[in-house]
Formats: structure tokens, sequence, C-alpha cells
């Protein structure tokens, strides 16, 4: 496999020279339409049917062992990356894209947490805008300081026992309980090591390294409860877990096609598995020959 440097777009053969009106049009269009739309669902869905507040402060930054505030940054920078090519592929100039587009994710999660802030059932949380601001600053700084991502944050997931005992916390099915058990997944940063080595290095290129952060034993937010529904439910204890692993960076396998190398780049935000190294305070230092 061969490599391509990050600062190569995703799918076009060489950015714009020039600003491109009808190309950023669509951009600010779409951003519009989808913004507004992801909005309105979330509403639909998650809002009306709890009673609105005035706008207040709620403190969460204890809750699942702060796993989701690390959520919450991936997802900001993530979106930061996906807002920069897309202006970059308007023809937008590099600075003004990594600022705009960089701060993508920033603005739809904050305009979020908005939501929560008057909502009576929950409540804007300082934590949360930390962590996109972390999550956007993450994106910003590298594409700024290398004009290329060297460090991702990325998520993976293995099935565990607790949702079954708290369906409502933790997902009734598989592609919900990916996003809402907590105990399954993993954040990881992944760092490419070539990228850090002088150019004449013959370090393979699209081999990374990764320190991952999970959590687990978790039923609830902030503590584990007694029952649920009436019906007693196990004791676990709750605890931290961190790693070392492996990871591959699919941003840096070159393709003649740019679908594809659109594909892996939108991939990227997952931990390929591989052999790990876990240390937590119940078990001490664990092997995985595998690990998702």
């Amino acid at each position: 496999m061969q490599l391509f440097s990050q600062d190569e777009p995703y799918f076009l053969r060489k950015y714009p020279d020039t600003l491109n009106k009808p190309r950023l049009a669509w951009v600010v269009g779409g951003q519009a339409f989808v913004y507004g739309t992801s909005l309105t669902l979330l509403y639909q869905s998650w809002y009306k049917d709890y009673p609105q507040s005035n706008f207040h402060w709620f403190d969460d930054n204890n809750e699942w062992l702060q796993m989701d505030k690390i959520g919450h940054a991936t997802t900001s920078t993530y979106f930061g990356k996906f807002g920069y090519e897309m202006y970059r592929w308007a023809g937008v100039e590099r600075k003004k894209a990594i600022w705009i587009g960089g701060s993508t994710g920033f603005v739809l999660l904050t305009v979020i947490e908005i939501l929560d802030g008057f909502s009576s059932e929950w409540g804007a949380s300082a934590g949360d805008f930390v962590a996109n601001a972390t999550g956007a600053g993450l994106f910003i700084g590298q594409q700024l300081g290398w004009n290329e991502q060297r460090m991702y944050l990325k998520w993976s997931y293995h099935e565990t026992e607790f949702a079954v005992y708290r369906p409502d916390q933790l997902g009734r099915g598989f592609w919900e309980r990916m996003l809402k058990d907590y105990n399954g997944q993993t954040y990881w940063l992944s760092g490419n090591i070539k990228s850090f080595l002088p150019k004449s290095s013959k370090f393979p290129g699209w081999l990374n390294v990764a320190v991952g952060y999970g959590a687990n034993g978790m039923l609830g937010a902030n503590g584990n409860p007694s029952d649920y529904n009436g019906n007693p439910l196990p004791e676990y204890e709750r605890y931290r877990q961190y790693y070392l692993s492996f990871d591959v960076d699919l941003a840096r396998i070159k393709t003649k096609s740019h679908f594809v190398k659109f594909l892996l780049n939108g991939l990227n935000f997952i931990k390929i598995p591989c052999p790990a190294l876990e240390f937590n305070k119940v078990d001490g230092v664990k092997f995985h020959p595998i690990y998702f």
C-alpha cells in the first residue's frame, strides 16, 4: 500500500485555486439544511415531550466516569474535519477554512447544549462546552501547525453484559447500544508515528500507536441503582480502564479511487481492532489478543 499526505483532498485531485461561489453556496446551504433538519428531528424526538424552563446550567461532569465528555470531543473533531474539507472543496482559503470549517462541530453541539439549557429535564453543561471546544481545538491546532492530522480521536465498541439490565439507559438493540452503552465504548488518541520522524524514515506510514480510555460496571450515570422496575440488579464495581494498542491510519492509505479515499477518511474515526494491553484497578494488567 502507498501513502499520501494528509493535506490531499478526500475525493478531488486538488483544491480549487480560487473561491468557487456555486460550490460555496452548496456548502453553506447544505450545512444549514443538515443543521435545521437535525435540530428539528432532535427536538421532535427528544425535547418536545418534556416541559421547558428558563435557561439553566446542569453539572453532569461526574456522570458515566466522563466517557460522554470524550464522546463530545470526538464528535466535535470529526464534524470539524468534514467541515474543513467541504470549505476547501469550495475554494475557501486554507486558514479561513480551518477556522470556519473546523468550528462546525463546536457550533452544532453548542446549539444542542442551548436546547438542553431550556429543558427542565436537563440543563446546559459547562463540561460539554469544554469537551466540544477541545475537540474542535484538536483539529484546528493540528491543521494550523502541521497542515495535517497526526493525532486522531477514535472510537471502538464491543457488546457487554450490562445493557440487558438497563435497556432504557444502555440501549435495547445493537445499534442503540453502540451509542448508549458506555461500558462497551472505548475512546482512543491515535498518533501517527512516521509523521514525527524524519522524512527519510522507512517506518510504515500507516502504523499508529494508540492510548485508550474506557469504563466498566456502569448501570447508571452517577451510580448503580439497586433495582430496575422492581427487579433487583446485580452489584457491579464501577472502574476506569486504560489501554495501549496499535492502530491503522486509514487516511494514509493511498488509492487511485477518489471514492475509496473519501470512504477511508470517513471511516478513520473507528479504531482498528488490534492486540492491546489493558490497565485497571480490578484486574491489574490484562492482555487482549484482539480488542474491539
